[in-house]
């Protein structure tokens, strides 16, 4: 069964150097970390045998490498799937005893499914990786070198998306102006592929938001940062789970959870539309007065209360969107229920 303790694991380890990780431990020598691949899944049947097979090679080869600690694991996050992919997940878990499985007792979402897996997978260090393999597993070593030398969080950046389509390039160089634009402090190009450290974890788990946006809140942790670029691959099989409503949706998540800028914005728009208000009423009143061809009281209504009426919809629309988050936060509800775990 998958230890959910939180207790820092610490382990002996056979002799070998990677950047400053030497052993066997004897002093203040640093040991070998043990490594915890957390990978979210949701409806990923068409995948997952691959990136199972994927993984394990990986964590074999930097075992033998004598980079990881041979305890380090796979944690494989079902987020309420509705295909095989629980099965699927036991099934490797009977063949590799190093393939973990948590069970959610439905979905939450790509970030809750996330979190749950960072909470509770133990090791020394944590990388988040989606499973459609998207991300270069090439990169793990060099974020595990990042760490070795003093990295708290590493940071997987996409350095090319040749592989999406223009539409999803555009939008998503748009997300990251927009919310570093209303103050949201991300990483361009940054997804969920990142590592992070035990101390990062443990400080990541006072962050108690409802209304997750972890790529808003791991650069606020404030310890030391790198950055791993790598080339950004195609799906390994299946479809992808992100489509453009729920891209609009986790971009409206990170703006309402991090930035009152909206609501600042309402109020300068306030200004600057009575502001026209007050020159269209100058100009209706200088046509009705110098000339005979406008309509008695139509341009000095109409227009303005258009206007105003855009105006308040959008307000009420923003504040409704931070009275919803507010409404959420106070319940204070899990943000993830375990099921199962194997």
């Amino acid at each position: 069964m998958l230890d959910v303790s939180m207790d820092r694991i610490v382990r002996d380890s056979n002799a070998t150097t990677f950047d400053g990780w030497t052993g066997p431990a004897t002093g203040s020598v640093k040991k070998r970390p043990v490594l915890a691949l957390v990978v979210p899944c949701y409806n990923e049947e068409a995948a997952l045998p691959e990136t199972c097979r994927q993984l394990r090679e990986l964590l074999s080869q930097l075992i033998k490498d004598g980079v990881i600690d041979a305890a380090s694991t796979i944690v494989l996050v079902d987020d309420g799937s509705r295909d095989r992919t629980w099965e699927l997940i036991e099934g490797a878990n009977r063949i590799d005893g190093r393939i973990k499985g948590l069970k959610l007792s439905r979905n939450r979402g790509h970030q809750n499914a996330l979190l749950a897996g960072l909470l509770t997978a133990t090791g020394d260090v944590l990388i988040s990786l989606d499973a459609d393999l998207q991300d270069d597993l090439s990169a793990v070593e060099r974020m595990l070198a990042a760490h070795a030398r003093g990295a708290d969080v590493v940071f997987g950046v996409r350095d090319r998306r040749d592989v999406d389509t223009p539409f999803k390039r555009q939008s998503a160089r748009l997300f990251y102006k927009l919310m570093n634009g209303m103050g949201v402090e991300t990483v361009a190009d940054h997804a969920d592929f990142r590592l992070m450290s035990r101390r990062s974890i443990e400080a990541l788990r006072g962050f108690g938001e409802v209304n997750l946006f972890l790529r808003g809140i791991v650069p606020m942790l404030g310890f030391k940062t790198e950055t791993v670029t790598y080339d950004r691959k195609a799906r390994i099989a299946g479809e992808t789970h992100y489509p453009l409503r729920r891209m609009v949706a986790l971009a409206a998540d990170g703006v309402l959870a991090f930035s009152t800028m909206p609501l600042q914005l309402i109020f300068y728009a306030g200004i600057i539309i009575s502001m026209v208000a007050a020159g269209l009423a100058c100009w209706a009143l200088g046509v009705r007065l110098l000339t005979a061809e406008s309509v008695p009281g139509w341009a000095s209504v109409v227009i303005p209360m258009y206007f105003l009426g855009g105006l308040q919809m959008l307000a009420l629309g923003i504040m409704g969107g931070y009275l919803a988050r507010i409404y959420s936060e106070t319940k204070q509800r899990p943000r993830f229920i375990i099921q199962q775990s194997v």
